[in-house]
């Protein structure tokens, strides 16, 4: 029996669109928790990430079996860029559904201050900065990494955190002290601006 996980992601993506459901499995375990980083810095909404990241591997899976995928060695740079898509076109969807006129005059509540916290144009000014930060949270320790992602992307309480990692609340408070410091290092040390609209 193969070990698929020793193969390429290009192969892997060879081998499923010649039939085998098990290549894909690995592709999936592979990027899965990246890709769902990635939609739910950008959405902030549990709910609507999964959505688009089953949408995600949905399109991903017709547009490898429809012969459709090039291969360049970026797998996740791809499978990223069509979350990235689908996340623009539910903005854009959820901005003309918001788009109504009063007395002939179009008004977009979508991008009023008073009823939305941030515009289209922020969330998408934002990507770029989010994608980064998903970059620096790897570049952590491992324990500080697991605090972060358990805060911030799976909203865990400290105390839940705690449980979890089988450490005091106190414990997962300074690690997640130490990952913030350490990721406002690395940012100042690669110039990149963490500063969110």
């Amino acid at each position: 029996m193969k070990d698929f996980n020793q193969f390429t992601d290009d192969e892997l993506v060879k081998l499923y669109r010649e039939g085998n459901n098990q290549a894909f499995e690995v592709l999936l375990n592979r990027y899965q928790s990246k890709v769902y980083t990635y939609i739910f810095l950008i959405v902030r909404n549990r709910e609507l990430t999964e959505d688009i990241f089953q949408d995600t591997f949905i399109k991903a899976i017709s547009t490898i079996q429809q012969d459709r995928y090039v291969e360049s060695g970026k797998f996740l740079a791809w499978i990223n860029r069509i979350a990235h898509n689908l996340i623009i076109d539910y903005f854009r969807r959820e901005k003309n559904e918001n788009t109504f006129s009063v007395e002939g005059i179009n008004f977009d509540i979508m991008n009023c201050t008073r009823f939305s916290e941030k515009s289209m144009e922020d969330v998408l000014s934002n990507e770029q900065v989010f994608t980064d930060v998903v970059h620096l949270v790897d570049k952590l320790p491992p324990s500080q990494q697991a605090v972060v992602k358990m805060r911030f992307f799976e909203n865990l309480s400290f105390k839940e955190i705690a449980e979890k990692t089988n450490v005091s609340i106190n414990t997962a408070l300074g690690r997640m002290r130490y990952a913030l410091i350490n990721l406002r290092k690395i940012a100042e040390e690669k110039n990149i601006s963490l500063e969110i609209k």
